[in-house]
Formats: structure tokens, sequence, C-alpha cells
């Protein structure tokens, strides 16, 4: 009898154990997903601490989610054309009515009323397969292998989504603050959409890589006042702040320009505003987290056009606790993804 194999929290502040069970089947506006990828996000630790409302343990994380469709549910949603043998993604928005890709499009699904996030309160891609709400489900373009798609789901979706709700133009100065799992994506997404890209991290041994990414300047943190740096160069339009040190954060503010936003993608507790400073050059600061199915569709076209591709370390699946401690180090460069097939 087909199996699914997996790596599941069974409580709060566990470690992931191996699962084994009966392959399951999906029900009425489902489809079963025979996954080839997953991202390990940091997000994932959310289902360790369980500081997440609605978490029913026992919980298969993971939510950088790609894959094949191998079984479909009857009946589906009028619109919802998905196949067996359909390359398809899966982020963090488990499927949600009026966010989906249909629905997006002018094609209503009526299908699901309450929010579901994949991972915590509906298992994850640690494993062989997933069910998937149809609308949780992106379309992966040629161009992008499994390993490639994955990241773009969470990391990659933040990043290009965050940068294009923004106001900026192309020839706009765009800083990135952090070159890491993040941040490598949003300096690559940054330069391929025309802007004056500006990396900040600390350490000269970075220089390289961020203009290896796209980045046309870069300030080493370390040894130079990132804000004074940047307003020596007119002032930022959009600093997208990926770091997760609110006292590194605080330092950027200040080279913020006129009609500036700051957008927060980096977990942070909290963040002082210099109201003044806002008040006075009408700048903004605000977050962005993740995006819908229809928002990930994009971020992969973007991405198989333009080039842009996740730095990975990949791990095959019978290593997924090695590969989550390997994320929570902080020391992977830059995203850590299961493949599944070996």
């Amino acid at each position: 009898m087909p199996q699914l194999h997996a790596f599941h929290f069974t409580a709060r502040n566990t470690s992931l154990q191996a699962l084994t069970r009966e392959l399951p089947e999906p029900g009425p506006g489902a489809v079963r997903v025979r996954i080839q990828a997953c991202g390990i996000c940091h997000g994932d630790a959310l289902a360790v601490s369980g500081h997440f409302p609605g978490i029913a343990y026992p919980v298969i994380p993971g939510h950088e989610i790609a894959g094949v469709i191998d079984a479909v549910g009857s009946p589906l949603p009028p619109g919802a054309n998905w196949e067996s043998g359909d390359r398809v993604a899966i982020g963090w928005n488990g499927g949600y009515c009026g966010q989906c890709s249909q629905c997006r499009r002018g094609q209503a699904l009526d299908c699901l009323t309450e929010h579901r996030v994949t991972g915590l309160t509906q298992d994850g891609g640690y494993a062989t397969h997933v069910i998937a709400r149809v609308s949780a489900l992106a379309r992966i373009p040629d161009g992008l292998t499994p390993e490639e798609a994955a990241p773009l789901m969470c990391a990659g979706l933040t990043t290009f989504n965050a940068l294009r709700h923004t106001h900026a133009r192309p020839g706009d100065l765009v800083a990135v603050h952090g070159i890491g799992g993040l941040g490598h994506l949003g300096i690559q997404f940054a330069s391929k959409m025309g802007f004056r890209t500006v990396a900040i991290a600390r350490g000269a041994e970075k220089a390289p890589l961020a203009c290896q990414l796209g980045a046309t300047h870069y300030i080493d943190a370390k040894a130079q006042d990132p804000a004074a740096e940047l307003q020596c160069l007119g002032g930022a339009r959009v600093v997208l702040a990926t770091v997760t040190d609110a006292a590194a954060m605080q330092s950027v503010l200040g080279g913020l320009g006129y009609n500036g936003e700051f957008v927060i993608v980096g977990a942070v507790p909290s963040l002082a505003v210099p109201a003044l400073q806002l008040l006075g050059r009408r700048q903004s600061v605000r977050g962005w987290a993740s995006g819908t199915a229809a928002d990930g569709e994009d971020t992969m076209s973007f991405a198989a056009l333009a080039g842009i591709r996740s730095l990975n370390e990949i791990y095959p699946l019978s290593e997924g606790p090695a590969a989550f401690e390997r994320m929570l180090s902080g020391q992977a460069r830059f995203r850590v993804v299961l493949r599944m097939d070996e």
C-alpha cells in the first residue's frame, strides 16, 4: 500500500520525528501533490514554539513546496482546471476565498471560507506528499526546477511582492539591507526591476557577492554609516529591510530620501520610529509578508524570465532534522531545501 513519509512535530518544543502513514486521498476541491522539493524557512520555527494561533499538533511543517499533482479530488470548483501531472507550488497561504489565483482573475471559487496556513494549521512540505486546496496552488513556469521554485514561494514571494508594491520606479535608488536568505533574492529582484540597487551588509568581503547579485553599490555597515552613505547617493526611495537585528535596521532609517519608504520584511520585535524625520520628509515605514498563490505565480514567472535564482543548500528528505538545524544556525548560504527524490 502506498505510504506518505514525512517529519513532523508532535507537540510544542519538541524535535522533528519521522512519520510514516497511509497515503491520503484528496477530497472535493483539493488535490494531492507529490512533493519534489521543499524549502526550509525560519518561519517553520513557529511550529516548534507554537507561537501561531490554530496550530493543531501533530503537524508537518514546510511552506515552500514544489511538486507535481498526482491525484485530483472531485468535484473541483468551477474554473479550477488542475490535472494530474501539473507542476505546482504551494506557499504560506493554504487557501482562502477571494485571494487565490482564480478569484484574482475573475473566476470566483467560493470553495473555502477559513484561512489556512501551510505547515502550521495544516500539514506542509517536509513530506513525500501533501493535500492542498486548489486555491493554494501556483503553477510553476517552464525553466524552473523544483529546487529553484520552492524558495520563491516564501523568500522570493515576500521580497518581490514587497518591492513591486512600493512607489519606486526604474532608475530610483533602492537599498536592500542584508544579504541573507531574503536579501540575496531582494537584490536580484531590485536589480532586474531596473532600480539603482544598493546592498548593505557587514564586512567588505561581501561586496563581490553583492555585485554578482546585481547591486551597483555596496555599503559596508561595519566600516561605514549606512544612513550617511545612502544620503551621499541622494537618499533611498525604498529601503527593503531583511535583517533580523533591530539596532542594525535602526541604523539605516536615516538613509531614506524624500517620500522614501522603509519596508520591513525581516522579523524584529520592535523598532523606534523617527517621527519628525518621517513627518518632515513625507516618509513611511511599513511591513510586508508573503502573498497569495497568484502572487507566487507572478514571482516565479518574473524569476524565470529575468534569470533570478535562489542560492540553495540541498538536503535529502532523510536528513530533514539536520537540514532544519542548519537553517536555525543562520550559517546556510542562503536557503536550505529538501529534495524528496533522494
